[in-house]
């Protein structure tokens, strides 16, 4: 019984999620054997201010002036 945890950052609409959740639930059903019925998935929005890459808030690179 597959649980699969999706971290997006804000913004992707219902029709994004609806589908990657068919999209992942496909893949799962392909690769590992399983029914779409076991498969859960999470989508969890985080905002820019509580994802950090390369050490940087996310939310500072993007009002960061490009170079």
């Amino acid at each position: 019984m597959p649980w699969i945890r999706v971290d997006l950052s804000d913004g992707r609409t219902q029709e994004q999620k609806r589908k990657a959740a068919a999209a992942i639930t496909d893949a799962m059903v392909e690769f590992c054997n399983c029914t779409p019925e076991s498969v859960s998935i999470v989508f969890q929005d985080v905002s820019a201010e509580n994802w950090a890459i390369g050490g940087q808030l996310l939310s500072e690179k993007l009002r960061a002036p490009s170079k």
